[in-house]
């Protein structure tokens, strides 16, 4: 059965690092691999020191490296809607777009493309969007034991995410009725409104689309075929974004099954300017055991060397993933989980072998704070949560139940 393992976290934390080194583990296992990168600011190419072409290219046995150019993409799978979208943008609006880059362009000999992605720039998100649906594509083609994604940061990711619950309703109000209503009202908008209203074709292509999100979303959802490995360094900030995009993922019923605590510093470092620093990152992988206690935690060292190259992304494979078993899926139920219910949300947390006379609940902040005898768990609560309050607590069969309400 194919796997698909996602990668992601706050920018610069070390994600393509990390998922390289899956990615070679996995080839040296007998998997055919795929490692790809949805985030613009692509780098496996750098990591294995080679350039990559628009499709997947052989790295090393068993392994391929796929850098998706969401421009690329598409022009070859959407074309029709490109061709709408380029249309849409008035000659005018075009012009003021291009006038900056004419003369430069002309100097370069190089025409400009209507409809491009260059000149679709302002509609942010639409080069991560097309890149997550790409993931779809390759996983129906059954090529390939592995897939491992490293993806553009959290928050961008579950943003886009959410594109088929936002793009469900105008789906149902444009079809079927919004085919024929491209036939009554495409003459009108054009002659009255200097506006092109989307061709059959075009059509067609935003309704496939919207499918593959739905398709896409159910898929990364799959708890039996899709998890996700959340990397993170033992900094405040990036702690504190980690606690809350993992809130965020357990919100979204995502399975986060992994924690990676990049560029842990030696403690024989033998000099007294890393002392405190060796006290701060120790207090945070701390924090961050704490909180994660239901998930394994893998610490990653800071090498002395720049992890570039197939010989420094396999010291991570020989110091951190040689002995363990990094691809065993594992359904965490020891999670906390977020429901919506009609009158807010139910936050439940699994409390194994508690007594109910023991169990105290308490708001710090943003986190909430649950303790149980020796055990504490600290729940920072999603942005969405921070406006609620806690209506009431109870303790069913093991489970600690917490109702918020406006």
């Amino acid at each position: 059965m194919q796997k698909i393992y996602i990668f992601t976290g706050k920018g610069g934390v070390g994600k393509s690092s990390i998922a390289a080194a899956h990615a070679v583990k996995s080839a040296e296992e007998g998997k055919h691999t795929l490692l790809m990168s949805t985030d613009m600011a692509h780098n496996l190419g750098d990591i294995f020191e080679k350039k990559l072409a628009k499709e997947p290219e052989n790295v090393l046995p068993n392994l391929d490296v796929y850098e998706i150019d969401p421009e690329y993409v598409m022009q070859n799978d959407f074309s029709f809607i490109m061709e709408y979208l380029g249309k849409l943008l008035s000659e005018n609006v075009m012009n003021k777009t291009a006038k900056a880059q004419t003369e430069k362009r002309k100097s370069d000999s190089v025409q400009p493309l209507q409809g491009s992605l260059q000149e679709l720039g302002m509609m942010p998100g639409m080069e991560e969007l097309f890149s997550l649906l790409k993931i779809l594509d390759i996983y129906r083609s059954g090529k390939y034991d592995r897939i491992i994604v490293d993806c553009a940061p959290t928050g961008e990711t579950l943003s886009l995410l959410k594109f088929p619950e936002l793009l469900s309703w105008y789906m149902e109000k444009l079809f079927p009725i919004g085919k024929v209503g491209v036939k009554v009202l495409a003459p009108v908008s054009k002659a009255v409104f200097k506006v092109e209203m989307p061709n059959r074709y075009a059509m067609n292509d935003i309704e496939r689309m919207y499918l593959k999100l739905a398709e896409l979303e159910e898929l990364l959802k799959d708890r039996d075929t899709t998890c996700v490995r959340i990397v993170t360094t033992p900094e405040k900030m990036v702690v504190e974004e980690t606690k809350r995009n993992y809130m965020y993922l357990n919100l979204y019923n995502f399975n986060a099954d992994g924690i990676y605590i990049n560029r842990v510093l030696p403690q024989e470092i033998g000099n007294a300017f890393f002392d405190r620093w060796l006290e701060i990152q120790q207090e945070y992988i701390a924090q961050m055991k704490e909180c994660f206690a239901a998930m394994p935690v893998y610490e990653i060292p800071w090498y002395d060397e720049e992890l570039k190259g197939e010989r420094a992304i396999r010291r991570i494979v020989e110091d951190v993933l040689a002995q363990a078993n990094v691809f065993e899926y594992r359904v965490i139920t020891e999670r906390e989980k977020f429901i919506q219910t009609q009158e807010g949300y139910r936050l439940e947390v699994f409390l194994p072998g508690a007594d109910k006379e023991d169990i105290d609940l308490y708001q710090s902040a943003a986190d909430l704070i649950v303790r149980s005898g020796n055990f504490k768990r600290n729940i920072p609560l999603p942005n969405i949560l921070r406006k609620y309050t806690v209506s009431g607590a109870k303790f069913v069969d093991g489970t600690l139940q917490i109702n918020f309400t406006l």
